[in-house]
């Protein structure tokens, strides 16, 4: 699939059939957010790849109970180790970089799951202390993403967006 039109073709999907996914597609899809680009190539991220059902349900919770979470075989939870990249780059590293760089590595894995044939959701309202909590995740290291992924049961539409006229500028604002 060109990268055009899987930019072009994605969408959020928040309904997903009962079917499992491979280690082999997960690793897949672990292996294109690693190559997302990263601030002096710190690569901050970190994956917790859930599949218990209990634990799901956990995050349903966290997440304001969006069920769909749970229904997806597969979340990836995307992490930042702010610790990580603050020594290199101090404060703007932690509260600036480290978000850049895991949003570039979901990007790649929502991409990745498109050409897979695989659906995803980017879910970013839920609450940081119960996840890290339900997930034993260090103080240091901040849950930014939660991705369900599945095999979509649903074909959303394209959303409208706005026209490039409206956003864009050239030289100054």
């Amino acid at each position: 699939m060109d990268v055009l039109e899987a930019i072009r073709g994605r969408r959020s999907v928040r309904a997903f059939k009962n079917e499992d996914i491979s280690g082999e597609t997960v690793d897949k899809l672990l292996d294109a957010a690693c190559w997302a680009p990263s601030a002096g190539n710190i690569q901050p991220w970190e994956f917790i790849i859930v599949k218990k059902p209990e634990i799901k349900a956990r995050l349903v919770e966290a997440a304001l109970d969006q069920s769909f979470i749970g229904e997806a075989p597969v979340v990836i939870v995307v992490c930042a180790d702010e610790d990580r990249i603050s020594q290199r780059y101090g404060p703007r590293g932690r509260t600036l970089y480290c978000i850049q760089d895991t949003a570039a590595a979901v990007e790649n894995i929502h991409l990745a799951a498109h050409s897979l044939g695989l659906g995803t959701c980017w879910v970013g309202a839920f609450n940081e202390d119960e996840t890290r909590t339900i997930l034993n995740i260090p103080l240091g290291t901040r849950p930014i993403a939660m991705i369900p992924v599945g095999y979509a049961d649903e074909s959303p539409s394209p959303r409208s967006k706005r026209p490039k006229s409206q956003i864009i500028h050239y030289e100054t604002f």
